[in-house]
């Protein structure tokens, strides 16, 4: 009996133009929950403890910020995505 993996796109975004594109088509669909999830995701790929370091947020914190369902403050939204490094396109 063979087991199947559960599909994790982070394993996926490894490198700056898959993530810029990744986020885009999420920003791009304009679903705050969508959105969330890919920063998450993003976080995840580029590793929660560097995120961290990067931000200043506690990993626990930004575990919980972008949990599904929750609502994180701006201001760490902020932080984060400017800890990705990369541009991000609107409109």
């Amino acid at each position: 009996m063979s087991s199947v993996k559960d599909f994790d796109i982070s394993e996926y975004l490894d490198d700056r133009e898959t993530i810029e594109e990744y986020l885009n088509q999420a920003l791009k669909d304009g679903d705050m929950n969508e959105i969330l999830e890919a920063i998450g995701n993003i976080a995840k790929a580029k590793g929660i403890t560097q995120i961290s370091k990067d931000t200043g947020l506690g990993r626990e914190s930004l575990y919980k910020s972008f949990a599904k369902g929750a609502k994180p403050r701006f201001e760490t939204v902020l932080k984060v995505l400017q800890s990705f490094d990369i541009r991000l396109q609107v409109g």
